[in-house]
């Protein structure tokens, strides 16, 4: 088992866009079994390979009893939206907040052996695609929220025992976000 340290709101990395995985090797295959141990031991439906500092484009998630990872993955979102939807993350520990995301998902993607995935995921698991691809782009759930809410969640985020940081630059996601918040 190796637990790796999740990496808090406010730390660089989790701005930074994750580089595309080039190379299927043990490498990869001991990063996606850090990234799954340390989902589960926190736990968390979903980790990004840059909330545990490293900057290339993998996540794991565990949703309704099903462990996975996707590697490079694209995203073919629904029209359709939850606006109300609860969403927390593993590097805002103890918050969670409304936040819009598709209803339905398509993640097209690779295993850690090279091979061609797709996945379909509705309401939570579409959720855990968006947020965690999202992750490999900069990009965090609270950009995400209206402005509203926004400030709302930066309070309780300035509040939390762990934070301690100043305020953050927003960005948004590259990705077709159907009404994405201003």
């Amino acid at each position: 088992m190796a637990i790796q340290p999740i990496r808090l709101f406010g730390d660089p990395v989790l701005r930074t866009p994750a580089e595309p995985v080039k190379d299927f090797d043990k490498e990869l295959r001991r990063l996606v079994k850090d990234l799954t141990d340390t989902m589960m031991d926190a736990p968390g439906a979903g980790l990004a390979a840059p909330q545990i500092g490293v900057g290339l484009r993998v996540f794991t998630y565990y949703v309704d009893n099903q462990l996975g990872h996707l590697i490079n993955p694209d995203l073919d979102l629904s029209e359709e939206k939850d606006e109300e939807g609860e969403e927390g993350c593993l590097s805002f520990p103890g918050l969670s907040f409304p936040t819009p995301r598709a209803i339905r998902a398509v993640a097209t993607g690779f295993n850690m052996h090279g091979d061609p995935v797709t996945l379909e995921g509705t309401d939570l698991m579409a959720r855990c695609f968006q947020h965690e691809t999202d992750h490999l782009d900069g990009v965090l759930f609270i950009d995400r929220m209206d402005l509203k809410q926004r400030k709302l969640a930066m309070r309780e985020i300035r509040a939390a025992e762990w934070s301690g940081l100043s305020a953050p630059a927003f960005k948004f996601s590259p990705h077709a976000t159907h009404g994405k918040a201003l």
